[in-house]
C-alpha cells in the first residue's frame, strides 16, 4: 500500500474566472493543465452531465509530489448545491493569507494562527500562517462521516491507508499512505452525509495492476463500485485506466493506474494561457444575460 499516493480533489465549479482569482491569485497556486471536453466523462469526473465541460486542475506542483485541485466547469451550470461532506482543505502559507487580506477576500480567524476562507461556491480552506514550506503546503482534506468506526474501518482495512492520529474530543480521525503525503481527515458529523449536487471526488493513484484486485475486493466485501474498471481518453495524451468507488457515505473514490497517470499529469507549460483563452472564448454569461436568463443551478 506505500506505493498509492494522494492526487487531487475534485470541485465543481460554477464561476471559472472567479475561481481561477482564488486559486491563483489568493491561494498562490499554479495552473499545471487544462483541458476542454466536448462530451461528458466516462466515469463522470464532470459529475452526472453530459455536455462541454472543462477541467483544470492546480496546485502549488506537479501531482508526482503535489496534492492539487481538479476544477470541473459544466459549460451551462452556474452554481451547485454544498452538503456536508466536504468539511475542508488545509494548506500552510503566510502567504495566501497575505495575499487573501490584501485582496479583501473574507478571511475569518478560526485558532492559533489559523484563518478560514472560502472558495467560490463556499468550498471552506483553512490557512495556517506560517511560512509556506519547499514541501506541498497542502496538509490535509477532510470528509464528513456519519460512523466514524465504520468509516475507519474501510479506508484502512480495504483501502490499505494508516491512522496517523486519533482525537476522540473532536470526534476525527487522520490517515494517509505515507508521511510525505497529503492527509485525509474522517470527521463524525454526527448525522447523515449529505452531498448535495456539490459533491466531489478523491483522487489517489496506485501501481495499474492493483486495480483488478482492488474492484475485486470491492465486490467480495459488497462495496459500492461506482465505475468499474475503465480506460479514459484525454485528446493528445495518456490513455488512464480507473475504478471509481464509493464509501459507505457515499464519498466518491477514484483510483488511477500510476504509470500512465504520471505521463497524463505532467506539467502543462501551457496550462496558464489555455485556461485564460477558454475563459475568455466562453461568452455563456454573456449569453445568459443578453436573454434575461440565469444559468442552472444544479
Amino acid at each position: 500500500m506505500a506505493l498509492r499516493r494522494a492526487l487531487h480533489f475534485v470541485f465543481k465549479v460554477g464561476d471559472r474566472t472567479s475561481t481561477a482569482t482564488f486559486y491563483r491569485d489568493v491561494l498562490g497556486m499554479k495552473i499545471l493543465r487544462h483541458e476542454e471536453f466536448e462530451e461528458g466523462c466516462k466515469a463522470t469526473c464532470n459529475g452526472p452531465y453530459d455536455g462541454k465541460w472543462s477541467k483544470t486542475m492546480v496546485g502549488f506542483g506537479p501531482e508526482d509530489d503535489h496534492f492539487v485541485a481538479e476544477l470541473t466547469y459544466n459549460y451551462g451550470v452556474g452554481e451547485y448545491q454544498l452538503g456536508n461532506d466536504f468539511l475542508g482543505l488545509t494548506l500552510q502559507s503566510s502567504q495566501a493569507v497575505s495575499n487573501a487580506k490584501r485582496l479583501g477576500w473574507p478571511l475569518t480567524e478560526v485558532g492559533e494562527a489559523v484563518y478560514l476562507t472560502r472558495a467560490p461556491g463556499g468550498y471552506p480552506f483553512y490557512l495556517v500562517d506560517k511560512e509556506q514550506p519547499h514541501s506541498d503546503p497542502v496538509q490535509k482534506v477532510c470528509l464528513g462521516v456519519s460512523d466514524l468506526q465504520r468509516s475507519t474501518h474501510y479506508w484502512t482495512t480495504l483501502l490499505g491507508m494508516k491512522v496517523v492520529e486519533k482525537n476522540e474530543e473532536k470526534k476525527t480521525v487522520l490517515l494517509g499512505f505515507a508521511d510525505t503525503h497529503c492527509k485525509l481527515e474522517l470527521h463524525d458529523n454526527g448525522g447523515t452525509v449529505d452531498h448535495g449536487t456539490a459533491f466531489g471526488r478523491i483522487a489517489f493513484s496506485c501501481p495499474r495492476e492493483q486495480l483488478p484486485d482492488l474492484e475485486a475486493l470491492m465486490k467480495k466485501e459488497n462495496q459500492k463500485i461506482l465505475t468499474a474498471l475503465v480506460s479514459l481518453d484525454t485528446p493528445g495524451k495518456t490513455t488512464v485506466e480507473v475504478v471509481i468507488l464509493a464509501d459507505p457515505d457515499g464519498h466518491e473514490i477514484c483510483f488511477v493506474g500510476d504509470e500512465a497517470f504520471r505521463q497524463l499529469s505532467k506539467v502543462d507549460p501551457e496550462g496558464n494561457k489555455l485556461l485564460d483563452k477558454a475563459m475568455a472564448e466562453d461568452k455563456s454569461d454573456e449569453w445568459f444575460a443578453k436573454h434575461n436568463r440565469q444559468k442552472a443551478a444544479a
